[in-house]
């Protein structure tokens, strides 16, 4: 039975509440990493202690206890690397062989865009890179491809047009739609590029650019658009 507006509220309600009692030190902890020696991201600095978890969260650090206390003296504990874009069929391996490589490196997190597998199948592609990233020791997050094929001149295995990648963005592992590399459909308002963007915003999305050496009206064009970012680096 799905669970109600007033049920879900209620069910965040107790956990907020528990990792606020937790991080005010009233209640134990799930998890304590005592004696920590940890990075401090916003600072550039170590610092040392306790790591209080609680409900899969840090919710503090300072002194804590726990139900379940693990002592790291001598260790250091830092944040996973998240790489922000990577096509992982592009690896050549399985996503469960890629992880096995790059979690020992300390990546935990990696977001892709499956263009070259949807390029040669399809939503197929899609579809067997979504299912077979989950319970993966990293945390596998999809962009939709947005050019398939990445060219009206290409000749792939597949067309995908908005109405194919719509009902994936309700995913809960996608978060938006990839580089849109083809910006020059984008600055002239083709019907088939920009249906795309405005999708992904219905759905309350973001939406990752390619787009090389962009500048003036033309680089106006693509962000009025609704691109969000861009990992094409021109200039320092």
């Amino acid at each position: 039975m799905k669970e109600t507006y007033e049920e879900k509220i209620n069910r965040r309600l107790g956990v907020k509440q528990r990792i606020i009692a937790v991080a005010s030190g009233r209640e134990k902890a799930d998890l304590v990493l005592k004696n920590a020696m940890y990075l401090n991201v916003f600072s550039n600095e170590f610092l040392e202690g306790d790591i209080a978890v609680a409900n899969g969260l840090i919710a503090g650090i300072g002194e804590y206890e726990g139900e379940n206390e693990i002592d790291v003296n001598g260790k250091l504990v830092l944040p996973g690397f998240i790489d922000a874009h990577i096509h992982l069929e592009s690896s050549m391996v399985t996503p469960s062989e890629f992880a096995k490589a790059v979690v020992s490196h300390g990546t935990t997190t990696v977001i892709t865009d499956p263009h070259e597998i949807a390029n040669v199948m399809g939503t197929d592609g899609i579809e067997y890179m979504i299912q077979s990233s989950q319970n993966l020791p990293v945390d596998v997050h999809f962009m939709l491809p947005s050019c398939v094929p990445a060219t009206e001149f290409d000749e792939s295995g597949a067309e995908l047009g908005y109405k194919d990648i719509d009902s994936y963005f309700e995913h809960k592992k996608v978060l938006g739609l990839a580089e849109m590399m083809n910006y020059v459909g984008v600055i002239n308002g083709d019907d088939d590029v920009v249906s795309k963007i405005v999708a992904s915003q219905a759905h309350h999305k973001k939406i990752d650019g390619h787009a090389p050496e962009l500048s003036g009206n033309d680089l106006n064009a693509y962000i009025a658009a609704g691109v969000y970012s861009d990992h094409e680096c021109s200039t320092f």
